[in-house]
């Protein structure tokens, strides 16, 4: 029996930036490139990169290192981040600035201030650490940190909703890319959450895609600041909220997702559980040929259509459930908590009042 061989794990933007730094500004000290180069990671592992570009022009050095991202799917694989050096005057310490493809923080809310290079706090550290390793002191420089095809990479990314404007961002905590992970779309869902906040916004919406999102911008007339793209990750969202709360929190959904989460199932991928057909029959109001037919249908769409050719409609039940699993999560808070169900069309197929999570149940809210 052949064994599926583990997957791959890759390194970050940030890994990839602080290699290409240390490397250049080992060339501006000695005039020579270390390739490989060796970085130390947070957590103490040493690792080398092997050198993609070189090149010395006047003052500045400059290296290339090219993202290798494992078997993850991270659009940043395969691209090369770029970091040019040049001396700066005694005790300015390391100055970062935004090269092509690296975007420039435009809103108050991220772990950088508006105005500044979007490169996190954590690869500023590596990379101020690798420098004072060649210089063996704090050292004085200038670093710029590129990124070929970053602008329009960072278009896939929520750079733009973030207000990063200008290219990608230099993230990584670990220097390490595990793959499948998704720690990339959780700090995403967290940093639209602080930029919401420090913009002041009352209400934010999370939705499990692109026609939940549109819907329910269009229902409550929201700002593109106001939407968090929580994918399958509501537990993760919520979670984050408990500590970081907002006055009112809708979340939109289609209607496997948010069956699954009424269920108590906090991710919603198909890998982590399945809609409990069985469960939702038991909303069907005691019919029991209604209630066979729900249990044997092959979707959770298949199910609500069955059940409406019967004249029961379960969206309202099912946001109740959901609104009861979310609010478990968000206990504690002040928060008020909307739950709403998307048909395809986006059309509101279910939906609850807006609640204090501490308080009673919601009412099904039948205004369509």
């Amino acid at each position: 029996m052949n064994e599926t061989p583990p997957l791959r794990r890759g390194w970050t933007t940030g890994a990839c930036a602080t290699a290409a730094a240390k490397a250049a500004f080992a060339a501006l000290l000695t005039g020579t490139f270390p390739d490989p180069v060796e970085i130390t990671l947070p957590r103490g592992q040493r690792v080398a990169f092997a050198l993609a570009q070189t090149g010395r022009d006047g003052g500045a050095a400059h290296a290339g290192v090219v993202k290798d991202a494992g078997d993850d799917p991270d659009v940043t694989h395969g691209a090369l981040v770029r970091a040019t050096v040049r001396r700066a005057p005694a005790g300015s310490w390391v100055i970062f600035r935004a090269g092509p493809g690296v975007g420039i923080v435009t809103r108050p809310g991220l772990p950088i201030p508006p105005g500044e290079a979007a490169i996190n706090p954590v690869p500023r550290a590596m990379i101020c650490a690798a420098l004072a390793e060649v210089a063996r002191a704090p050292a004085d420089a200038e670093v710029t940190i590129a990124i070929d095809d970053g602008e329009v990479l960072a278009r896939r990314t929520l750079n733009p909703r973030l207000g990063i404007v200008g290219g990608l961002s230099v993230l990584g905590t670990t220097g390490i890319v595990v793959p499948y992970s998704c720690a990339a779309w959780i700090a995403g869902i967290q940093r639209g959450i602080d930029v919401a906040r420090a913009a002041g916004l009352q209400h934010v919406a999370g939705a499990t895609g692109a026609t939940s999102e549109q819907a329910v911008r269009a229902l409550h007339g929201l700002a593109e600041i106001a939407l968090i793209d929580m994918g399958d990750f509501v537990g993760g969202m919520l979670k984050y909220l408990r500590a970081h709360p907002l006055p009112r929190l809708t979340i939109a959904g289609g209607l496997a997702k948010m069956t699954k989460l009424g269920q108590g199932l906090l991710d919603l991928h198909s890998k982590r559980g399945e809609v409990d057909l069985a469960s939702l029959a038991t909303l069907a109001g005691g019919d029991a040929h209604l209630t066979q037919a729900i249990i044997q249908a092959n979707t959770a769409a298949h199910a609500f259509a069955l059940a409406r050719q019967a004249g029961v409609e379960l969206g309202d039940a099912v946001a109740a459930r959901a609104w009861t699993a979310a609010a478990a999560v968000l206990d504690g808070t002040a928060m008020d908590l909307e739950v709403v169900l998307f048909d395809r069309d986006g059309a509101v197929v279910g939906r609850t009042d807006f609640t204090p999570v501490h308080g009673a149940p919601p009412a099904r809210n039948r205004r369509r």
